[in-house]
């Protein structure tokens, strides 16, 4: 399961967004539809820099996360907003990069911007608990590491299919990419 289908699949998180923000639940799964592959690819291309694939899996092992994906409700508290704000932070590296994010999602739904950009913080807070769930159920980066692209048959993780850049089923090569970059 990737991280859409984590998130779009999972009805309360819809209803808590569309909630929090005041929208009809369509309203909130268009943004969100529209959102995450953004989110996904600023996560992709931070993991991809110096230092940025260990910051990353530091922060979800270390991170708590797990509870926006766990507790809808979560999505509420205003530590939210400053949790994804921080993630925004990391992987867009300038709050102009969210808007274009948040302007583009407006223009492709319909759905107001200013209703995005506010979205945005919960999108990344909840693709980050994603992340981190999958990690914390397959017992870390080490277990990514040693899968072999014949694993790929039973299907591969969120977080693995989100390392496998060049979707070739086996993540080991493209971590080894990542790391040749690097020294």
């Amino acid at each position: 399961m990737n991280l859409a289908e984590t998130i779009l699949g999972n009805p309360e998180l819809i209803g808590q967004v569309a909630q929090q923000l005041g929208v009809g639940r369509n309203d909130a799964r268009s943004g969100l539809e529209a959102l995450l592959p953004g989110v996904a690819r600023g996560l992709r291309r931070n993991a991809a820099r110096p230092g940025g694939l260990e910051s990353l899996l530091g922060a979800l092992q270390s991170g708590r996360h797990d509870r926006y994906v766990d507790r809808p409700e979560s999505l509420s508290d205003p530590e939210t907003r400053t949790d994804g704000n921080a993630i925004l932070g990391h992987i867009f590296g300038s709050k102009d990069v969210s808007r274009n994010v948040a302007g583009r999602a407006a223009r492709e739904t319909g759905v107001e911007g200013g209703v995005l950009k506010k979205m945005l913080p919960m999108v990344a807070a909840m693709a980050m608990g994603s992340l981190a769930k999958q990690r914390q159920g397959e017992g870390g980066l080490g277990r990514v590491q040693t899968r072999t692209p014949a694993d790929a048959s039973s299907g591969m993780s969120m977080l693995e299919s989100f390392l496998d850049s060049d979707r070739d089923g086996s993540v080991l090569d493209d971590v080894l990419n990542l790391a040749q970059k690097f020294l």
